[in-house]
C-alpha cells in the first residue's frame, strides 16, 4: 500500500507540472492541484485585498498574489514529492544501511536525495533503492529547472503585455478610454495612423490569449503602473473599434481611411474571441447569465461619446438605428468583460467593469 501510495501521489505532481510548465496549452483540471489552488485561493486574496486602503495599498497586495502563489505552487510540488518519494522509501526500509525506523526517518531520506544535499548518513544498498534514490534527484533537480524556465517564460510574456498596455497611456488616457482613443487621434489628425494601431493590438491580442491560455497564473500578474490593467486596454480599444465601425461616418471628407476601418473590423474580431476564450472557465458560467447579456452602458452614455467625438473634428451619427448596431456589436463581448473586470478587481475604466464607484476608487488610486 505504501508503494502504491507513493507511486500515485509522484505521478500526480509529476502530471501537474508536465501539464502546468511543459504542455503550453489550456487542459482540463482534473488532477490539476495547480489549477484548484489559483482558483481557491483568488477569491480569498481578493476579499482581504478590496478592505483595504487607500487604493495603491489594495493594489499592492493584490499585485502580491501571482508572485506567491508560483512560490506556493514549487513548494507544494517539491512537497508532494518529498512525501510521495518518503512512501515508497518506507516500503523499502529494509533496503538501507542503517536500516530506516520510522516514516519521518524515510521522508527525511527522500528529502535529502530529491534536493541533492546528499549527506550520506542514510545509504542504499540494494539495486532498487539506489535507482529510487536516482529517480527522487533526477525529480528534483527537473523541478528546479523547470519551474526557472516557467518563471522566465511567465515574466518574459507579463514584460510584452505590458508594453502596449503603458504605450495606450498618451493615446487612450488613464485609466484607458476608446472614446479618448479616437479623440486624440483626431485632434491630432493622424487617423489614418489608427490602422497601424490596430494592427498592433491585434498581434498584442493574440499573444496575449496564447499565452494566458497556456498559463492561467498569468492573468492574475497586475500591471505595476497605477491605473493601467490589461483588461482596461482591451476593453478600450475594443470600444474605440466599435464606435469607429459603426458610429463614425465613413463617406464624409474627415472619415477615416478603409483601411483604417478593415483594420479596426479585424480586431474587433479577434478581441471578442479573446473575452470568449478567456472567460471559458468555471467561475465565469458560476456568475454568467446568458440573459443578462447587452451592451453594458446606456444610451445617454452612448451619445454623450458621440458628442465628445463629434467635438474633436470627426463627424458622428447617433441615431436610433446607429444606436441599436452599437448596442448589438457590444453586446458580444460587454457583460464578460465586465464580469471579468470584477473579478480580477482591476482598477476601475469608463465602459468597463463595476463603474458606479469610478470616482472614489479612481481618485485616491491615481494620487499615489
Amino acid at each position: 500500500m505504501q508503494w502504491i501510495g507513493g507511486l500515485a501521489l509522484i505521478a500526480v505532481i509529476l502530471y501537474d507540472i508536465f501539464f502546468a510548465v511543459v504542455l503550453p496549452r489550456r487542459t482540463g483540471t482534473f488532477l490539476r492541484w495547480s489549477r484548484y489552488l489559483i482558483v481557491a485561493a483568488w477569491p480569498i486574496w481578493r476579499s482581504i485585498g478590496m478592505r483595504l486602503q487607500p487604493a495603491w495599498r489594495r493594489e499592492d497586495f493584490l499585485g502580491t498574489f501571482a508572485p506567491l502563489t508560483i512560490l506556493l505552487l514549487l513548494f507544494s510540488w517539491t512537497l508532494g514529492l518529498v512525501l510521495g518519494f518518503g512512501l515508497t522509501v518506507h516500503a523499502v526500509r529494509g533496503d538501507f544501511q542503517p536500516p530506516i525506523l520510522d516514516f519521518s526517518t524515510s521522508v527525511y531520506v527522500a528529502g535529502t536525495s530529491l534536493l541533492t544535499i546528499g549527506f550520506g548518513d542514510v545509504v542504499a544498498i540494494s539495486t532498487g533503492a539506489r535507482f529510487l534514490m536516482l529517480a527522487a534527484g533526477a525529480a528534483g533537480l527537473t523541478i528546479v529547472a523547470l519551474v526557472i524556465t516557467l518563471m522566465y517564460t511567465l515574466y518574459a510574456s507579463f514584460a510584452r503585455r505590458e508594453v502596449l498596455v503603458l504605450a495606450l497611456d498618451s493615446r487612450a488616457g488613464v485609466p484607458p478610454s476608446g472614446v479618448t482613443l479616437l479623440e486624440t487621434y483626431a485632434q491630432f489628425d493622424i487617423l489614418d495612423e489608427l490602422a497601424e494601431t490596430f494592427t498592433r493590438f491585434e498581434l498584442w491580442t493574440a499573444e496575449m490569449l496564447d499565452s494566458h491560455l497556456a498559463y492561467p497564473i498569468l492573468p492574475y500578474f497586475r500591471s505595476s503602473h497605477d491605473g493601467q490593467s490589461w483588461v482596461s486596454a482591451l476593453g478600450a480599444v475594443l470600444d474605440a473599434a466599435t464606435l469607429l465601425a459603426v458610429a463614425v461616418d465613413r463617406d464624409h471628407p474627415s472619415a477615416p481611411a478603409p483601411k483604417v476601418r478593415a483594420s479596426a473590423e479585424m480586431f474587433y474580431s479577434i478581441g471578442c474571441h479573446a473575452i470568449i476564450d478567456l472567460t471559458q472557465v468555471r467561475w465565469f458560467f458560476a456568475q454568467f447569465d446568458p440573459a443578462s447579456e447587452g451592451p453594458g452602458i446606456e444610451r445617454a452614455e452612448f451619445e454623450a461619446a458621440c458628442q465628445q467625438l463629434a467635438e474633436s473634428g470627426l463627424r458622428v451619427d447617433y441615431s436610433e438605428e446607429t444606436w441599436l448596431v452599437f448596442a448589438q456589436r457590444r453586446a458580444i463581448y460587454a457583460t464578460r468583460l465586465n464580469l471579468l473586470a470584477q473579478y480580477l478587481s482591476t482598477p476601475p475604466a469608463p465602459w468597463v467593469g463595476d463603474r458606479s464607484s469610478l470616482a472614489n476608487l479612481l481618485a485616491p488610486h491615481l494620487g499615489h
